[in-house]
């Protein structure tokens, strides 16, 4: 196969609709999980620890830690097995991969948040009140 034919066929298999995320951020990554002949969509909720790779074969490394005992799983970005995945919260860290969390436990082996990803939050909920606060107010002086 030429290189061109291959890099046709690997952007074709590519997914568009992955959010941006980064190390550190916490992310749920919902997985299609077959069992006999049912199909069901099974969440797994951590910690970025590592992206490695670009392209089709683009992998991060999510951990969590589930009845005191850490659990990490690597998935492949574009993989037809990964329903979705979204962005749980932002974190802010200083490493490419987070060995370090393997060490810790409690509060040591929290990732300190983004202020711009909360404050954008904030701002998202507050827009929502704004929009939601005229109805409300209206609903109730009509009851009255």
């Amino acid at each position: 196969m030429s290189s061109l034919a291959l890099e046709r066929f690997e952007r074709s298999h590519m997914k568009s609709d992955l959010p941006e995320f980064r190390v550190g951020d916490t992310v749920r990554v919902n997985l299609r999980v077959r069992e006999g002949d049912r199909e069901r969509i099974q969440g797994f909720e951590g910690i970025c620890i590592r992206r490695k790779g670009g392209g089709p074969s683009e992998m991060v490394s999510v951990r969590k830690v589930s009845s005191g005992i850490g659990v990490e799983r690597t998935f492949f970005l574009h993989s037809p097995q990964i329903e979705s995945i979204k962005v749980v919260r932002r974190g802010h860290v200083r490493r490419a991969y987070l060995t370090y969390l393997r060490e810790r436990s409690g509060k040591s082996a929290r990732v300190r948040g983004s202020k711009k990803f909360l404050s954008q939050k904030a701002a998202g909920q507050k827009q929502a009140a704004e929009a939601a606060g005229p109805e409300a107010g209206e609903s109730s002086s009509q009851d009255s």
